[in-house]
């Protein structure tokens, strides 16, 4: 087995990954033709797929985001969104995740006269199937968006869900000129509610981002998180000196890091993957998770993240056992459903490719 087998066989956690960046490319071409939507560039799947991918393949966030126009165009029915859910988990099962955590705006999916209320409730009947019919584990996570005013509204409607499979609340889009700090009232909310928080920061924007994210708005996660280099000094030759306080409290708090790999190259916020700070917060035992972030933009699933990681970082089968463990331990919800996973699913699964392995060794 190569290991691109072997990662593919194994379970696998998702924390990080957008609804709407994950469509397949023949399912926006289907919902296109039955809305008329005449905007996209070609009615060819495979076509599709790689332009999405040459689009956002940029350096650069904003045109990064660009692709989104299309995708959230076909997602304005309940039929549309339930399916994309439904599709997304059976995705999901393909690429042996057993439990993810998908996120979206509902801001975006009002242009047809859905009501937000709508909007949760399609994609939750969707997971809900998907998970009925493929076994894998969901939660949902509602966006609100850093240029809005109206995060609240989300926190609240986030909160409103919490019996039902909304586990967590988080402030996407674009980072510059949109500091955290400036929902606070949303993110206070979610924690008088006792409401999980994971915010992007420190992926365009530099570890003041980080900073806000956690002591302003009481991240239990930080999506992406890379900036965080910015508090760590290393010596020419790449070996560790020292750490500055915020960098300090993450690693000591065990503050998860919602790692992405290919989508922080194709947004600019690395230059090359060989330089991406996993390796060295690897090093530094932070708590990191590998994820998708955007599968369609990015054309990436759970096993090619893991495969580029072992490529690049030197990572055995124990690394990723460990990292899938870390996101199962990190996820948003209740405790003893993160052990069942553990013990029930994750332990078990690796045991048996290592037994696997073995056989095949002798």
């Amino acid at each position: 087995m190569n290991s691109e087998e072997i990662i593919h066989s194994v379970p696998k956690v998702l924390l990080h990954d957008h609804l709407d960046g994950g469509l397949r490319a023949s399912t926006i071409i289907e919902l296109a033709k039955e809305i008329k939507y005449t905007k996209l560039p070609t009615d060819d799947p495979k076509e599709l797929g790689e332009w999405f991918h040459r689009g956002a393949n940029k350096g650069n966030l904003i045109e990064y985001l660009q692709g989104f126009e299309h995708t959230i165009a076909v997602m304005q029915t309940k039929e549309s969104l339930s399916r994309i859910a439904y599709e997304m988990m059976e995705d999901m099962k393909k690429d042996g995740v057993c439990y993810v955590e998908t996120r979206f705006a509902p801001v975006f999916h009002t242009s047809k006269g859905l009501h937000y209320d709508d909007v949760v409730n399609a994609v939750l009947e969707g997971l809900e199937k998907g998970k009925k019919d493929f076994e894998v584990g969901f939660g949902l996570i509602i966006c609100a968006m850093r240029n809005m005013k109206n995060s609240l509204e989300f926190a609240e409607l986030a909160v409103n869900y919490r019996n039902r499979g909304v586990v967590g609340f988080d402030l996407a889009g674009e980072e510059g000129g949109y500091p955290p700090k400036k929902h606070v009232d949303a993110f206070q909310f979610c924690q008088r509610e006792n409401f999980n928080i994971t915010i992007h920061a420190g992926e365009a924007f530099g570890k003041e981002s980080i900073w806000q994210a956690i002591q302003w708005c009481g991240a239990h996660r930080i999506g992406h998180g890379t900036r965080i280099l910015e508090d760590i000094t290393f010596d020419k030759d790449g070996n560790f000196v020292s750490m500055g306080d915020l960098a300090q409290y993450i690693l000591d708090k065990r503050i998860p890091i919602e790692i992405c790999l290919l989508s922080n190259v194709h947004t600019g916020a690395i230059d090359k993957l060989e330089n991406h700070p996993f390796g060295y917060l690897n090093k530094l035992k932070f708590r990191l998770t590998i994820n998708t972030d955007d599968r369609l933009m990015s054309d990436t699933t759970m096993t090619k993240e893991f495969v580029l990681a072992t490529e690049h970082f030197n990572l055995s089968l124990d690394d990723v056992e460990k990292i899938t463990i870390n996101a199962m331990k990190s996820a948003f919800i209740h405790h003893e459903e993160r052990l069942k996973y553990i013990y029930e699913i994750i332990k078990p699964g690796y045991q048996k490719i290592r037994e696997k392995l073995l056989s095949l060794k002798k």
